[in-house]
């Protein structure tokens, strides 16, 4: 890989990331490398800036923070087909990030990416549209669609739709469709609507499936459902999921992206849900990389505990 132009984006107000950063500036400038570096934060978004004032290609995204962070380069980043290299600086799980230990030496870094000594891991994303009325009877016998109402919304983990309300606990109807097809009413907390990536994070923590990030599907996970026979599903990469927020026309039901708010909802509109045409490309350093040796560490299953060969099984 040609190390040209490269962005680097640190956690805001983080001050070992920052220093990191400018320290990785200093190294690529030296080799000829024309960087640009900002902070991100839910408040702070570099990615339009760095996108809309660059005159040539970005070849490398450096990102220094945790999984929130490669989460947000990963939406903006990934349609341009950039690759990140995403350092665990500050953050706290790491299930996307390279570990802050490889990234040490970070002049034999350079020297590996540039000599092509690494590995991508192209990561499923889905995107979400919001349109108004019932236009999915056209949609499916046609070919056709009315146009959305809102821009596209990109997830590496997940789409979640919940209500909110600053008063009052509620309780949201929403009703789901797949490929043009009703398939139940959930009353709950929400839906979560999750790539292989996102099993592992909100859907994970809402007793859904977890799936291997090399998959490429769908899980739909509803939040704390109301009736013991609402359970998680996985459907194929190319289904589309339709969910519908029914009933209260006071209630604000609100579409989420990773955990960042993407729109409002009202009943009479849906969000269709669905693969996305681009993917997260991640850089891996580690010659040993392994998913279930992730697990066992993040999860704290027992083998990131107990460390031991398989001697015991003769």
């Amino acid at each position: 890989m040609q190390l040209k132009q490269v962005i680097i984006v640190h956690k805001a107000r983080d001050s070992q990331g920052q220093a990191w950063a400018e320290k990785c500036a200093r190294q690529l400038e030296k080799r000829g490398c024309h960087v640009l570096i900002g902070p991100s934060s839910a408040k702070d978004n570099p990615y339009p800036v760095f996108l809309a004032s660059v005159m040539q290609n970005i070849d490398l995204a450096v990102v220094l923070g945790g999984d929130g962070a490669a989460l947000a380069a990963a939406r903006h980043l990934a349609p341009a087909g950039i690759p990140i290299l995403a350092i665990n600086i500050g953050g706290h799980l790491g299930f996307l990030t390279e570990p802050f230990e490889a990234f040490k030496e970070s002049e034999q870094i350079w020297d590996r990416i540039i000599e092509d000594r690494y590995a991508v891991q192209r990561r499923m994303m889905i995107e979400a549209l919001l349109f108004e009325g019932d236009s999915r009877q056209h949609s499916f016998a046609t070919g056709t669609n009315l146009e959305p109402v809102s821009d596209r919304y990109l997830a590496l983990n997940e789409m979640c739709v919940k209500p909110a309300s600053a008063d009052r606990m509620i309780t949201s109807i929403l009703e789901m469709e797949i490929d043009g097809e009703v398939v139940d009413q959930y009353q709950g907390d929400g839906l979560i609507v999750a790539t292989p990536t996102g099993s592992t994070c909100y859907t994970l923590s809402a007793n859904g499936p977890i799936l291997h990030d090399g998959m490429e599907a769908i899980a739909v996970t509803p939040i704390c459902p109301l009736s013991l026979s609402s359970r998680p599903l996985v459907l194929p990469a190319g289904s589309i999921v339709s969910i519908w927020p029914l009933g209260d026309y006071e209630l604000n039901t609100k579409l989420w992206m990773d955990g960042v708010m993407a729109t409002p909802i009202w009943p009479g509109q849906r969000v269709d849900v669905r693969k996305a045409d681009c993917y997260a490309k991640f850089i891996i350093l580690r010659e040993n990389n392994s998913y279930y040796k992730t697990l066992r560490e993040k999860l704290q299953w027992a083998g990131a505990r107990f460390h031991y060969s398989n001697n015991h099984r003769h």
